[in-house]
């Protein structure tokens, strides 16, 4: 007779997925995100982008994938403000090459459309594409590449079509016409993973990633400045020019409540374990009212993609 105070493995719990939150609908570029940078884990979809941070903090979710720049169309401003205002880290990024197709409900033929929807960035990348291709359907844009491939697969109109991922056609049922129908073919959003504090502190100096550029590690941090006269912004970069800190990227963005002041979010070479990052940031501690580390991560760089 088994003792009843032993477990056994079917006993045990059965652990819980990780589960991610992303924006969009399922389909999006956002959920491919996630299974590259979350392998193994469940896609979570929410409509906003403040849901999703929201969603990371309350611990609905584990972690969170977000967009934060396009090689096209530049910075999604919206997840830089939500950067600093949630207490979240920073512990991946990837470079995911966008290509866009075109899709319909099975049996449609590109001569009956008369409408094309999707994201109004996914319809001018491939505006080329569509002068060439479907003179006689007019563009419509849509809240989301994912959400215009359900809205046609759901639709009673047999007369549209829309522009979303390969992923997206495959959930919902249509036939895709062509693929890679973007104008410019170098088409790649970053992605971030955000983890919750103090989650995320293991992962701070992880350069083991086989995603990183031979141990590269990025940190990201943004600040504001004490004063808004001539020089100050010169004088707060100049605190890690004179340490040779690589600095990786610059946005600027305005400053709320304070018209004409702006916060300013760095990317550097290194980690805070770096001495010349820890004597450049005591340094900037001197110029600025506000200060936010919002990371650090391997680097990584945009590769062509099957």
């Amino acid at each position: 007779m088994s003792d009843p105070s032993v477990k056994t493995p079917s006993d045990e719990a059965t652990p819980r997925a990780v589960r991610v939150a992303f924006q969009g609908e399922r389909g999006a570029y956002s959920e491919e995100a996630v299974h590259r940078l979350c392998p193994q884990s469940t896609p979570v979809p929410y409509p906003q982008f403040d849901r999703v941070f929201d969603a990371l903090i309350s611990g609905e979710v584990d972690m969170a994938v977000i967009p934060i720049e396009n090689s096209l169309f530049g910075s999604i401003h919206v997840n830089y403000d939500l950067l600093r205002t949630h207490d979240v880290r920073i512990t991946g990024q990837h470079h995911l090459r966008i290509k866009h197709h075109l899709m319909t409900q099975p049996g449609v033929s590109l001569a009956d459309v008369k409408q094309v929807f999707s994201h109004p960035q996914a319809l001018g990348q491939c505006a080329v594409y569509l002068k060439n291709q479907l003179p006689h359907a007019e563009a419509e844009a849509y809240y989301d590449t994912a959400g215009a491939a359900m809205m046609v697969s759901t639709s009673t109109r047999r007369d549209i079509a829309a522009i979303a991922s390969a992923q997206a056609a495959a959930q919902y049922g249509l036939e895709i016409h062509a693929g890679g129908i973007e104008t410019n073919q170098a088409n790649y959003t970053r992605f971030l993973r955000l983890h919750r504090p103090p989650d995320a502190e293991s992962l701070v100096t992880d350069r083991s990633s086989p995603a990183s550029s031979q141990g590269r590690m990025i940190t990201s941090i943004v600040y504001a400045l004490a004063q808004n006269i001539p020089g100050s912004l010169y004088k707060s970069l100049a605190a890690f020019a004179l340490r040779e800190v690589d600095l990786l990227k610059i946005e600027s963005r305005p400053l709320v409540g304070k018209p004409g002041e702006y916060l300013f979010y760095l990317d550097l070479a290194g980690t805070m374990d770096d001495t010349p990052i820890q004597r450049a940031i005591d340094h900037l501690h001197e110029m600025t009212t506000e200060f936010k580390w919002i990371g650090s991560y391997p680097a990584t760089s945009p590769s062509v993609e099957d």
